[in-house]
């Protein structure tokens, strides 16, 4: 078995992290996350053991955390605890988390994997969270993982043990400890409020990072790298502008003054360098910022509307929307310019593409014939699939695995005013898997951030 010890130092408090894991390769029970999984694998998860009620409330929250986390993905099936033959007691009296577990119980309620945990209060305040997942079908361990956070850092050890199930069973990275900034939605239509607001990728803990009350936040995009945000700004009677804010220290600054507007701001992978959109005379083209020395570079020179930049994870190619050959189709170029060429030719209008973070893919809207859709395709226009439909929906924001996204709808409005509200969705690239995602009201806009270090 191979041994691995990781250290995470987080910006405001540390959370270690000691692993004991064989390779996923290994393991009897694999999910093959590139074709989507038609019939997700059951999995059981007893409440995690507690020596104390506090500690075994804990142990019950972070099971909760854990499994919601796992069925969200869609790539697993959580089997009810009122269907256990065995609950956290009795795993408790067979030797606990450590002990080998019946597996024969187990395969009984046809679980094919099992994962045991327990949350332990240490001397100096923290707890520590273990956890063991077995492969019920080989009786083979597929790995195990012990945490050491402050008490209430709980529900990111939560997100921590769901990722390494995930990677356990798929191979690949999961995408469960990070963050989603969006614009929070509220006031009536004529006054809307939009600020922007921070949460988990559940929708757990959101926090405001802007009032509202000054200007309107619209498209934030998180950093690769850093914590940090870019965003365009609204203000009465001035053109809008971009923005970066300082998650960690709440400062924001403008990224220069110019007398156009400036909209649709994505970082590039690095992290140094924003690309956006510029209006100079009428028409809007596509620049490129170096953040250290705030140096513009035009990348487009078109009469025709180029907008919506991004970069491939490789820094070498950039995907931007234009409607130069009539219509509003996605363009991919070098990321000196050069090399324009049209990727797609469907009809209607193809607008916010995002590069995928693995690279192969771009998800975009398409708008056509009264309604909206999300879909991807890969850089060199083949292979152009729709994942979902709806009446208004844009702004699709990858998870950092390349394997989820998320973007929001707006509800059509009544005759009688009502409706129009907007909202948070995600969907996997099967199209199968769509949720919505809990917001505390109206959202748009969303942005995923990377896994947090």
């Amino acid at each position: 078995m191979m041994i691995r010890t990781l250290f995470l130092l987080l910006p405001a408090l540390a959370l270690m992290l000691a692993a004991f894991a064989v390779d996923p390769a290994e393991a009897r029970v694999t999910i093959d996350v590139t074709q989507g999984n038609v019939d997700p694998v059951p999995v059981a998860a007893p409440n995690f053991l507690g020596a104390d009620e506090a500690a075994s409330e804990l142990g019950r929250d972070i099971t909760g955390v854990v499994m919601s986390n796992l069925d969200r993905s869609g790539l697993f099936q959580v089997i009810d605890q009122r269907a256990y033959i065995w609950d956290a007691e009795q795993v408790r009296a067979a030797g606990g988390v450590n002990s080998r577990p019946a597996f024969a119980n187990w395969r009984i309620i046809n679980a094919q994997v099992l994962i045991v945990g327990e949350v332990s209060q240490l001397p100096d305040g923290r707890i520590q969270v273990a956890t063991r997942v077995w492969d019920v079908t080989s009786n083979e361990q597929l790995g195990a993982v012990a945490f050491k956070t402050p008490a209430d850092n709980w529900r990111r050890a939560a997100h921590k043990v769901s990722d390494f199930v995930y990677k356990s069973l798929t191979g690949e990275d999961g995408y469960f400890d990070t963050r989603v900034v969006f614009v929070h939605e509220t006031g009536p239509k004529e006054r809307r409020v939009k600020r922007l607001m921070i949460m988990d990728q559940d929708g757990a803990n959101p926090v405001p990072l802007t009032d509202g009350v000054n200007y309107q936040v619209l498209t934030p995009r998180f950093s690769p790298t850093q914590q940090q945000i870019t965003y365009m700004a609204l203000f009465d009677n001035r053109p809008g502008q971009v923005y970066l804010f300082n998650i960690e220290t709440g400062e924001q600054e403008q990224l220069g003054t110019f007398r156009g507007m400036t909209f649709a701001p994505r970082f590039s992978p690095d992290g140094r360098q924003v690309l956006m959109s510029m209006e100079r005379g009428g028409n809007s083209d596509v620049f490129k910022m170096d953040l250290a020395t705030r140096r513009l570079t035009r990348l487009t020179n078109n009469p025709a509307i180029d907008t919506s930049p991004t970069m491939s994870p490789d820094g070498r190619r950039i995907a931007f929307t234009s409607d130069r050959g009539g219509s509003q189709q996605i363009y991919v170029m070098n990321e000196d310019g050069s090399g324009q060429r049209r990727i797609t030719f469907g009809q209607g209008r193809y607008q916010t593409p995002v590069w995928s973070p693995r690279g192969d893919l771009i998800a975009f809207t398409r708008q056509y014939q009264g309604r909206f859709y999300i879909g991807v395709i890969r850089p060199d226009g083949s292979g152009e699939r729709l994942l979902t439909e709806s009446y208004l929906e844009e702004g699709p924001t990858w998870s950092p695995n390349g394997r989820v996204l998320m973007f929001y709808r707006q509800s059509q409005t009544r005759r009688d005013g009502s409706g129009g509200g907007s909202s948070l969705w995600s969907v996997d690239l099967t199209g199968r898997n769509l949720r919505r995602v809990r917001t505390p009201a109206d959202a748009s806009d969303p942005a995923w951030s990377p896994l947090l270090p």
